[in-house]
Protein backbone atom coordinates (compact mmCIF):
# COMPACT_ATOMS: atom_id res chain seq x y z
CA UNK A 1 0.00 0.00 0.00
CA UNK A 2 1.33 3.60 -1.09
CA UNK A 3 1.09 5.87 1.26
CA UNK A 4 0.22 9.52 0.20
CA UNK A 5 2.10 12.01 0.93
CA UNK A 6 0.97 15.71 2.15
CA UNK A 7 3.09 18.80 1.81
CA UNK A 8 4.24 20.85 4.56
CA UNK A 9 5.44 24.35 4.77
CA UNK A 10 7.46 25.71 7.53
CA UNK A 11 10.48 28.08 9.21
CA UNK A 12 13.54 26.84 10.15
CA UNK A 13 15.12 30.17 12.31
CA UNK A 14 12.94 32.15 10.05
CA UNK A 15 13.37 30.36 6.80
CA UNK A 16 10.93 29.26 5.22
CA UNK A 17 11.20 25.34 4.08
CA UNK A 18 8.17 22.98 1.75
CA UNK A 19 8.40 19.45 1.75
CA UNK A 20 6.26 16.71 0.62
CA UNK A 21 5.92 13.44 2.59
CA UNK A 22 4.31 10.44 4.27
CA UNK A 23 4.40 11.39 7.77
CA UNK A 24 1.28 12.61 9.94
CA UNK A 25 1.22 15.59 11.36
CA UNK A 26 2.28 15.13 14.92
CA UNK A 27 5.39 13.90 13.64
CA UNK A 28 6.25 16.65 11.25
CA UNK A 29 5.59 19.28 14.38
CA UNK A 30 7.85 16.89 16.35
CA UNK A 31 10.69 17.43 13.76
CA UNK A 32 10.05 20.76 12.79
CA UNK A 33 10.17 21.56 17.05
CA UNK A 34 13.64 19.46 17.17
CA UNK A 35 15.48 20.81 14.35
CA UNK A 36 14.13 24.54 15.02
CA UNK A 37 15.14 24.23 18.63
CA UNK A 38 18.55 22.22 17.95
CA UNK A 39 18.90 25.74 14.97
CA UNK A 40 18.08 28.40 17.52
CA UNK A 41 20.82 26.74 19.98
CA UNK A 42 23.11 26.85 17.38
CA UNK A 43 22.75 30.76 16.02
CA UNK A 44 22.72 31.61 19.55
CA UNK A 45 26.39 30.02 19.92
CA UNK A 46 27.73 31.37 16.58
CA UNK A 47 30.02 33.74 16.76
CA UNK A 48 28.76 35.66 13.87
CA UNK A 49 25.39 34.68 13.47
CA UNK A 50 25.56 32.74 10.53
CA UNK A 51 22.97 30.85 9.22
CA UNK A 52 25.46 28.15 7.32
CA UNK A 53 27.02 28.29 9.96
CA UNK A 54 24.61 27.47 12.39
CA UNK A 55 23.01 25.01 9.99
CA UNK A 56 26.68 22.77 10.32
CA UNK A 57 26.60 23.16 13.37
CA UNK A 58 23.48 21.50 14.03
CA UNK A 59 24.01 18.74 11.89
CA UNK A 60 27.03 17.95 13.40
CA UNK A 61 25.41 17.61 16.81
CA UNK A 62 22.57 15.83 15.21
CA UNK A 63 24.73 13.52 13.32
CA UNK A 64 27.19 12.86 17.13
CA UNK A 65 24.02 12.18 18.82
CA UNK A 66 23.15 9.38 15.81
CA UNK A 67 26.28 8.08 15.70
CA UNK A 68 26.50 7.78 19.80
CA UNK A 69 23.39 6.25 20.35
CA UNK A 70 24.00 3.67 17.54
CA UNK A 71 26.87 2.84 19.38
CA UNK A 72 25.22 2.49 22.59
CA UNK A 73 22.65 0.21 21.14
CA UNK A 74 25.16 -2.02 19.25
CA UNK A 75 26.61 -2.43 22.68
CA UNK A 76 23.56 -3.49 24.24
CA UNK A 77 23.11 -6.11 21.36
CA UNK A 78 26.48 -7.56 21.67
CA UNK A 79 25.79 -8.12 25.32
CA UNK A 80 22.03 -9.29 24.62
CA UNK A 81 23.58 -12.02 22.01
CA UNK A 82 25.86 -12.90 24.72
CA UNK A 83 23.66 -13.87 27.08
CA UNK A 84 21.27 -15.70 24.56
CA UNK A 85 24.03 -17.63 23.55
CA UNK A 86 24.76 -18.27 27.23
CA UNK A 87 21.20 -19.15 28.08
CA UNK A 88 21.54 -21.76 24.88
CA UNK A 89 24.31 -23.66 25.85
CA UNK A 90 22.27 -23.80 29.45
CA UNK A 91 19.28 -25.30 28.01
CA UNK A 92 21.60 -27.65 25.27
CA UNK A 93 23.46 -28.92 28.66
CA UNK A 94 20.37 -29.54 30.54
CA UNK A 95 18.80 -31.57 27.89
CA UNK A 96 22.14 -34.11 28.11
CA UNK A 97 21.45 -34.48 31.70
CA UNK A 98 19.95 -37.87 32.18
CA UNK A 99 16.99 -38.10 34.29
Amino acid sequence: MIEEKKTYTFLIAGVPYKIKTSHNDAMMQELIEFVNNRMNQSMAASKNGSFQNAAVLTAMNIAEELILLKKKANHELEKLEVKTLALYQDLENAKKIPK
